[in-house]
């Protein structure tokens, strides 16, 4: 939830002009991390996202102690992917069309609120299973409108080039903090109790708003900031599926996500009911995910350069579906973490390339609403998955949810053979057509304005064309015609 000082970007280009020497193929991912600007927010962002998964972890652990009902446990995930699914659109309309810094400082700032109010809730033993759901709701909706204006943000930060590696590096802290934070998650819940996870989470947002509030220089804005923002979200939605490159994201994500979210749906009820951890040991399985993805971002750039991404993203979605059977049938705690090890080093490949696929197909113009539309089938899949794989292991078992959802995964990638990826690569951004993205309004209205004056003037012109003439200042007057 957290967002995932400063020179000009045409100073940070010069600076690494100055080093010519390329990084060696396994540092490629750290290249992003010569640039202030981006090592700025990417190091306050890593702190945020420790605090943030620490809340994950002891929010999930609060609603297993709260009710045994997978379903009610399964919908912590819903809770936390619906907002987008229902926001993605509207945000990426206000990140096209506002000051996106401004954008970026205020859900900072709404999700360090609510952290801290449901962690005096939680202090005074005055939550429940609907009241924790409540908030979780609250707090994905800030992360909702957070995500497009922060993905857009991106680009800003580091030129073309460096933008795969910048995706990946920003994957990579959020996996770092998917690894360490439910272990530090788990070892404060058991020494103090859920509230201190989720009043440390609300202290950990400070980190972010402190970077953006210091923020000067070049900031991120639209190029429609009068845009109305329901006509700019049609603009956005018409546009997106019109575009092949987009459109064979959207299909892939729609493909992998609903089955891939019954890990993170059941990884909870699964840990506590069936391999009987402690809040630690949840912790730490869960954090090997985060371990598992950041490996994989690392060394990402070097796959990259042998493995075309289409491919590159099959083979791991064939690898993630392995870890959700496996999290079905092992239950050696050590054998488990291995393969959800593998598991995040697959989910983080996945996303990666369809982020950078997302971000390189669309032109500035319109790229936070394509991210939107992006974040709303990947989220509302999330969203849907996670309810859906709950009522499964509700009435069917854990076991048989996960077993469905690894062979859903492996017979998705016959119909993604028919909509590649390409290799994903940084390309200049494309024309957007005009009947396609119409221009914002304030140039249409300037436009009409423009053709008004013109009109104005010929009719004035047309009048001169006749008009009585004095000669020589006395009374006498002729009428004289201009010739065009």
């Amino acid at each position: 939830m957290g967002s995932s000082l400063t020179t000009a970007h045409t100073k940070t280009t010069a600076e690494s002009g100055a080093d010519s020497r390329l990084p060696a193929p396994l540092f490629a991912a750290l290249t992003p991390l010569r640039r202030p600007l981006f090592r700025a927010l990417w190091i306050a962002s890593l702190a945020s996202n420790i605090g943030t998964w620490m809340h994950e972890a002891g929010a999930a652990w609060l609603m297993t102690s709260l009710t045994e009902s997978p379903v009610l446990v399964a919908l912590m995930q819903t809770a936390t992917t619906l907002p987008v699914f229902m926001l993605a659109l509207p945000a990426g309309a206000l990140a096209d069309g506002a000051d996106r810094r401004r954008v970026l400082l205020f859900t900072q700032g709404w999700m360090l609120a609510v952290a801290a109010v449901l962690g005096l809730l939680a202090l005074a033993d005055a939550l429940t299973p609907w009241t924790l759901l409540a908030f979780t709701f609250a707090l994905g909706a800030g992360a909702a409108v957070n995500a497009p204006a922060w993905q857009a943000t991106m680009p800003v930060l580091v030129p073309r080039e460096d933008l795969p590696s910048a995706v990946a590096l920003t994957g990579m802290g959020l996996n770092l903090a998917r690894a360490l934070g439910p272990a530090l998650g788990g070892a404060v819940v058991a020494a103090l109790g859920p509230w201190a996870v989720f009043l440390l989470n609300a202290v950990s947002f400070s980190s972010v708003i402190a970077v953006l509030y210091r923020w000067r220089g070049p900031r991120p804005k639209s190029n429609a900031s009068t845009e109305p923002v329901l006509a700019s979200i049609a603009a956005g939605v018409r546009y997106v599926p019109r575009v092949p490159a987009l459109r064979a994201v959207l299909v892939r994500t729609g493909l992998f996500v609903p089955f891939a979210s019954a890990l993170w749906a059941l990884l909870p009820a699964v840990a506590r009911h069936e391999m009987k951890l402690g809040s630690m040991g949840y912790g730490i399985l869960f954090g090997c995910l985060g371990l598992g993805a950041a490996a994989g971002s690392f060394i990402l750039p070097q796959l990259r350069r042998t493995l075309p991404w289409d491919r590159l993203t099959a083979g791991m979605t064939a690898v993630f579906a392995a870890a959700l059977a496996g999290l079905a049938v092992v239950r050696h705690a050590p054998g488990l973490a291995l393969v959800m090890a593998a598991g995040g080093a697959a989910w983080i490949t996945v996303l990666v390339s369809l982020n950078v696929a997302t971000q390189s197909a669309a032109p500035t113009r319109v790229r936070a609403r394509a991210l939107a539309v992006y974040l709303l089938v990947f989220q509302g899949a999330m969203a849907a998955g996670g309810a859906f794989w709950g009522a499964v292991a509700e009435h069917a078992g854990s076991r048989a949810a996960l077993l469905l959802a690894a062979g859903g995964l492996v017979a998705s990638l016959a119909l993604a053979r028919r909509h590649r990826l390409g290799n994903a690569e940084i390309r200049p951004a494309p024309t957007v057509p005009a009947a396609v993205m119409p221009e914002p309004l304030v140039r249409r209205r300037a436009r009409r304005e423009a053709a008004g004056r013109s009109a104005r003037c010929r009719l004035q012109a047309r009048d001169l064309r006749r008009m009585p003439v004095p000669l020589n200042g006395s009374d006498n007057r002729i009428t004289i015609t201009i010739d065009r």
